[in-house]
């Protein structure tokens, strides 16, 4: 089982550093928004196509309060709330199943 406890921490590993980099993502998105940024420029463009797919489902919910668009401030905290919940518990199973494997050998 020490096999599976190892794919479970990498897991973890990846989906922790995914999650990190596509946090920087959309504040590199939100700061962008700030100043009017070519539509036509390549990193805009890119921005825009890697984080709209997630911030249009916030805003068709929450809307646009005060005229502030808080949608990537939300998806931010989601973000921070999976890394804090999910990537953890990948960790412990890892280790749960590294310390039967240990544990249950004769």
């Amino acid at each position: 089982m020490f096999v599976a406890g190892n794919v479970l921490s990498a897991l973890a590993t990846v989906i922790h550093y995914v999650l990190e980099i596509y946090i920087y993502v959309i504040v590199a998105r939100a700061l962008i928004s700030w100043v009017s940024p070519d539509p036509w420029n390549p990193i805009v463009q890119f921005l825009e196509k890697v984080t709209e797919p997630a911030l249009a489902p916030i805003r068709r919910i929450i809307g646009r309060r005060l005229g502030l668009d808080l949608s990537p401030f939300i998806l931010i905290l989601i973000l921070i709330f999976l890394q804090r919940a999910i990537v953890p518990s990948l960790f412990q199973m890892a280790i749960v199943m590294d310390g039967q494997s240990i544990g249950g050998a004769p």
